[in-house]
């Protein structure tokens, strides 16, 4: 095997005693090239150790293949196991996808999408809701295809994938209801995606149908410490509530904890609790959670099926919406459920 970093096609031609094109042709999948000639070209390439450059094939299309993930609270469960799919979809197609972290505001964000854009990335899947809009405006104007998850932004161009988030809590209201709860509150982060707050105003919507009044309480992230504070102040209350929808499970399993070992309530009998996400640990017997499983494998397939164009007969590019609804999963956490 050759010793060179880089072998090109022509010593390839070369080895294998071929023109320049009938090794393009034998790595081009579907190309015309008899066996013969293909064989020798396939050993010339293996003695050498040559690859196909896929990005400066795919540069002369004016494609790289490339897609950027914009994400942000990329460590909780939820947004690992759709990174994860969507990242396993994105490779069974042919594309690599290139992650930039929005957690940080000093304008690393910025900066790493400008050197996404630098690499010519074909297209960009912004999962959160939490990245300033003028993100999306960016990735529009370099000439990106634009996947949005659980967003809000109303621009044209983008493929929209969003939950019936206000549709989930209502449905969850009326669960509370029906397992004789009277006193209800919800649980939410300080970070007002659209998400969280459609899951909110569904809820406080439905609940006032029946008749019943919402103490909406809001803290810090959607994680598990936020959930133990938000515990804290809704549990020392004189109307302290018998039903508790959490925007998140990792909310409810930080009030959870801290209604049991801090206030020495049993769940569900003395408090009820839902969540949303269907995370692992919401499945776990210290848990048992009531929750909303968000479709992951549908809405990375909705996504990746768009980008490349195989999906429902659509153009790749061509700007519609996607609403999906989030099923419902019953455990203990709910009387009667």
């Amino acid at each position: 095997m050759s010793s060179k970093l880089f072998v090109s096609a022509q010593e390839v031609a070369e080895r294998a005693g071929v023109s320049r094109s009938a090794v393009s042709r034998t790595f081009t999948p579907g190309a015309s090239v008899s066996a013969d000639t293909r064989k020798r070209v396939l050993e010339a390439a293996d003695a050498l150790g040559y690859h196909v450059n896929h990005l400066a094939r795919g540069l002369m299309r004016n494609e790289s293949g490339i897609v950027c993930l914009i994400v942000s609270d990329v460590a909780t469960p939820y947004r690992s196991a759709l990174l994860r799919e969507l990242t396993i979809q994105l490779q069974n197609v042919g594309k690599v996808a290139m992650f930039v972290n929005t957690d940080r505001s000093d304008g690393s964000v910025d900066r790493a999408l400008q050197q996404a854009i630098r690499y010519r990335a074909d297209a960009s899947i912004i999962l959160s809701g939490l990245p300033d809009k003028s993100i999306t405006q960016l990735c529009l104007r370099s000439g990106q295809r634009l996947v949005l998850i659980n967003r809000d932004d109303d621009q044209p161009g983008p493929l929209k994938i969003n939950l019936d988030d206000y549709e989930s809590g209502g449905r969850i209201a009326m669960a509370f209801a029906r397992a004789g709860c009277r006193t209800l509150a919800f649980a939410n982060s300080e970070a007002g995606t659209p998400s969280l707050m459609g899951r909110e105003r569904g809820f406080v919507a439905a609940a006032a149908k029946l008749g019943l009044e919402v103490v909406v309480e809001r803290y810090g992230s959607t994680g598990y410490e936020a959930g133990k504070v938000l515990a804290q102040r809704m549990l020392t209350r004189a109307d302290r509530p018998d039903a508790v929808f959490c925007a998140t499970d990792l909310l409810a399993c930080g009030f959870m904890d801290a209604a049991r070992h801090q206030f020495g309530m049993s769940i569900p009998d003395q408090l009820c609790i839902a969540g949303f996400d269907d995370i692992e640990q919401a499945s776990w017997s210290s848990f048992d959670l009531t929750t909303f499983a968000q479709p992951v494998v549908t809405m990375a397939t909705k996504a990746v099926q768009w980008l490349v164009g195989t999906g429902d007969g659509e153009e790749a590019g061509e700007a519609h919406s996607v609403r999906l609804k989030a099923e419902l999963v019953w455990r203990g956490s709910i009387r009667g459920g």
